[in-house]
């Protein structure tokens, strides 16, 4: 006669349930697995085939009941862990999209909105834009397919356990966020100094000729500069969203092992 245990169902329960609240916790925050067009059945279902594929090569569980009070915390410290791998990477999208907004503000063009189905929202056309180029460059160099390796990484530098997490690795996720602005300022400095000249320009000739209408040609020359210098450093901006994607994932590996409790990795 055939029997199952609880110490079996458990084991069974274990084995499934915990790794896939950290995938799901990836998926939830990931800039693109994350977006609105792909819907949350489609998020469960990827996340529960992946949880099935490498359930064998996961390192061994804690002896903990799945369902207890003890295993409802470790759910909750799966989908942390989670969510801080995929929020290093949502990072980068966001300083990007700080960036955008930043040069649509000088330009002129921070009145520019349209309604983005990706975030929900309405966002400014060159943060849109940015944001679109990001994500086709981050496709392009198999981003996605870095972020489902650290996932998978994240279980051997990580074990699951029944000890709780320390907060050094949330620490270093905040200071981390802190490069929200460093990044997007230093992405769009290019272009804020030409608009920043042509500002100064304007303003040293409507001193030498007050009869010089400022409105009247001074947007009109503000959104050509920017355009001009958009399109100028457009060039140079694949190298810098591959240098972004590469020291995240180098944070991303930082930050798992910090909360693995091995030894800290410098931070790029």
């Amino acid at each position: 006669m055939f029997t199952v245990t609880d110490a079996q169902i458990n084991a069974w329960l274990a084995v499934l349930l915990w790794p896939f609240f950290r995938i799901l916790g990836v998926m939830s925050v990931d800039p693109f697995l994350s977006t609105r067009g792909i819907p949350v059945r489609v998020r469960i279902g990827l996340a529960m085939m992946m949880t099935i594929l490498i359930a064998n090569t996961i390192p061994p569980m804690p002896k903990v009941p799945a369902i207890s009070a003890l295993g409802m915390v470790i759910i909750m410290e799966q989908i942390v862990i989670g969510a801080a791998l995929g929020y290093v990477m949502r990072i980068v999208f966001t300083s990007i999209e700080m960036a955008g907004n930043m040069i649509g503000l000088q330009m002129g063009l921070g009145f520019a909105s349209f309604f983005d189905p990706q975030h929900g929202a309405n966002t400014a056309v060159v943060a849109q834009l940015a944001s679109l180029l990001t994500l086709l460059l981050f496709l392009s160099m198999d981003g996605h397919l870095v972020v489902i390796q650290t996932m998978v990484k994240s279980f051997e530098l990580i074990p699951i356990s029944d000890q709780i997490m320390t907060a050094g690795a949330l620490k270093t996720l905040v200071s981390w966020s802190g490069e929200i602005f460093k990044m997007g300022v230093l992405l769009a400095l290019p272009v804020l100094a030409a608009l920043l000249i042509t500002n100064l320009s304007i303003g040293v000739m409507n001193r030498a000729a007050p009869q010089f209408n400022v409105f009247a040609v001074g947007f009109p020359l503000t959104m050509s500069v920017g355009f001009a210098a958009l399109y100028f450093s457009l060039p140079q901006f694949a190298g810098h969203v591959h240098r972004l994607v590469i020291e995240a994932t180098q944070m991303a590996y930082a930050l798992a092992h910090q909360m693995g409790g091995a030894a800290a990795v410098p931070k790029p």
